[in-house]
This record gives structure tokens, sequence and C-alpha cells, in this order.
């Protein structure tokens, strides 16, 4: 540990990474009770579709304003933090009180998603204004508090017939309201932060393309995304052609869940190998196993689940290192717009990946069909050579 890493409380990982998977978890609310709301409310299984992408958009739309308004360089993260974990929660809060009218539930997943804008990127810039040095291994804790949270949406499904969906919602809004709470008490200024800017930073978020090696970590980002939320989305897919019910719910949250893994592994191997070169590898090691679908979607039982956990460690691990390489090459009186910025652009990407696959799978085999998921890997790991090349010179 450097002088610098030194001086920094001990608490103050734990407190962002649990800040972080409180706030986060108001992602899946809805869609771990859906089953029992289409049954109590009689919905066709497609309502799922338009509740989750009506979140996704949300998200979009926040993340792309706060980036070009600079909202968590011009103001306190941690306030900004706060603000939006009690209004996320409120927003929870309003779909269990209106989720008999899905128009209304409708607007407030949508709300939702504008809020969680300042939850998941603020929290990454946080992170990287306490940890200037081993970046990698704390936002590999970070992210995969926020893979854990998404995977829980499949245990709380699997919960579902012992816990009422009332509860499991208003749980979850606490959970985002006390995660909020927890950060903002919980932690202090960080004393490597720059001072906040006072204007707009458009001509800064133009690093994304300006700078070549912003661009190679952001693209490498991109062809992550294509690959990673259509892989979380075909999972329950997958394994439907031998589970069911409440088994399925449980092996989806281990397979997702194994991302935890590779973000908090993957974030312990960079401290000594690179971001770039960890992040390369998983991608790599992810998108064969996008190419592997064919051979092991029939295979016996040992080779088909452990390509389906060694999926589920890969599509998540290099995450927290593609955030790593961005923020520490971005501006740094911009970090948190164009970590924002590239969370928004990325999960448009994931958006059509996920419609174009999920519309593809109902006339495709899945083995015909995820090996076309390695397009997006195989984008990244172009665009990362750059990177790559340049931590082994210096290795």
């Amino acid at each position: 540990m450097t002088p610098q890493q030194a001086r920094i409380p001990r608490h103050i990982l734990p407190v962002l990474v649990l800040a972080q998977f409180a706030g986060t978890s108001l992602w899946f609310a809805v869609n771990a009770v859906m089953p029992d709301l289409q049954r109590e409310l009689g919905w066709p299984a497609s309502a799922v579709g338009p509740l989750t992408s009506s979140l996704q958009f949300g998200f979009i739309v926040g993340t792309l304003v706060f980036a070009l308004l600079a909202i968590a360089d011009r103001f306190s993260a941690r306030k900004v933090f706060l603000f939006c974990a009690l209004a996320g929660a409120a927003c929870t809060v309003g779909a269990w009180a209106m989720v008999a009218h899905y128009e209304a539930l409708l607007a407030w997943r949508f709300l939702t998603g504008v809020f969680l804008a300042g939850i998941y990127p603020v929290g990454m810039k946080i992170a990287a204004q306490w940890y200037t040095r081993g970046l990698g291994g704390a936002l590999g804790l970070l992210i995969g508090a926020l893979v854990l949270g998404s995977a829980s949406a499949h245990a709380l499904r699997a919960l579902s017939g012992t816990l009422p969906w009332p509860t499991l919602m208003l749980g979850v809004a606490a959970l985002a309201a006390g995660g909020g709470l927890l950060l903002f008490f919980g932690t202090g200024d960080p004393p490597h932060a720059h001072a906040r800017v006072t204007t707009l930073q458009w001509r800064a978020l133009g690093a994304l393309w300006t700078d070549g090696r912003v661009r190679a970590s952001v693209l490498g980002y991109f062809g992550h995304m294509w690959e990673l939320y259509t892989m979380w989305v075909m999972v329950p897919l997958v394994l439907a052609t031998r589970l069911q019910g409440p088994d399925l719910s449980w092996a989806a949250f281990w397979v997702l869940g194994a991302g935890v893994i590779g973000c908090a592994g993957g974030g312990w191997v960079a401290l000594r190998w690179g971001s770039a070169r960890v992040a390369s590898a998983q991608l790599a090691t992810s998108g064969l196993c996008c190419l592997a679908t064919p051979w092991v979607i029939e295979a016996p039982a040992l080779w088909f689940y452990g390509w389906l956990v060694l999926w589920g460690i890969t599509v998540s691990g290099d995450s927290p290192q593609f955030s790593t390489l961005t923020a520490s090459n971005a501006p740094p009186q911009a970090v948190g717009s164009v970590l924002t910025l590239t969370n928004s652009i990325g999960f448009g990407i994931s958006i059509v990946s996920i419609l174009l696959f999920v519309s593809l799978a109902e006339t495709i085999s899945l083995g015909a069909l995820l090996p076309w998921l390695a397009l997006g890997p195989a984008l990244g790991l172009w665009a990362m050579k750059l990177l790559v090349r340049e931590e082994a010179q210096h290795s």
C-alpha cells in the first residue's frame, strides 16, 4: 500500500460498495415481482419488456442530461448521489402505490431510470476521487456490487412464493434510500477531489473521440455493452432448455452473480497486471463463450453449467477496468461527465442489442444466434490494442 492509499480511511471502500449495491437495487425492483403482478392483474408475459425498456430509456436520458449539464462535476457528488437515491426510492414507492395502472407504472420506471443516472456513474466518480491509485481494484468491488444487485432479481423471484410483492418493492425502496444516506453521512469530501467546475464541460466530453486513450477504452466498453445485457436477458432462455420454476431462477442468479468473481478478482489482478490487459483477457474469454454456444448448449451438464458460469464471470468482469481506464485518462475536471456520457451511449447500444436478439430468438435457435454476440468483444479487442501495447511496454 502506498502512503497515499494509507491515508484513506478503511471504511470508505465498504461504504461505497454497500451504497452502490443499495442504490442500484432499484434497477430490478419491478422485474423481480412481475410474475406476481401478471397473476394478480392479468398482464401478458410481454408486459415485462416495455417496463424494462422504460427504465433503460430513462437511464439513457438521465445520463445524457447529467453529462451535458456536468451535474456530477458542477455539484457535490455526495449530494447528487443522496438526492438521486432518495428520489429513486420515492419513485419505487410511487410505482407500488399505482402498480395497477400500467401506464403510470411505465412512467414511474422511466423516472427511476433517470435518477439511477445519479447513482451508478456518480458512485464511480466518487470512487475515482478517493482512489487515485488502485482504482481498478476499488471499481472491481464497486461494480461487483452492481452485478450482484442485478443478479439478485432472480433470487428475489425464486423467493417470491414466500415474500409478498409489496414487501419486496417497499423493501428495495428503503434499501436504496438507506444507501444514499450511508454514502452521504459515511464519507466526507475526498482528499484528492478537484475543484468543482462552474461551466459546462462540452469540450471535455469530446475526449471520447479526440483522445486516443479515452477513445480506446470507450470503444472497448461499447463492445462489452453489446454483449453484456443481452447475455443477461438470454441466460434464462438458455437455462429454460433444462430447468424451470425456482430452480431456473436460482441457476440464473448463480450464473449472473458469478460476475462478482470477475469484477473483484479482475480488480485484484489489474493492480499487478494492468487494467487494459485484464479487460482484454476477460473480453476475449467472454467472446469465446459466445462462439462456443453451438457446441455446449446441448453438452453434458458439467460442460453446460461450467460454460455458463465462466461466461457469467467474464462478461461482467471487464466492466470495472474499462471504467478505470476511462476515468484515469479523461480530463480530471470532467471525469464524472465523461463516465456518465459513456454510460449513456453504452446503454443505448445495449437496448439495440437486446431488442434485436430477443426478436431474432423467436425464429432462430439459440445455438445459431448467440455466437453473433461475439461481434461486440471483437470490436472491443480491436479498439484496446493501443492500451494493451502501452501496458506491455511499461511492465
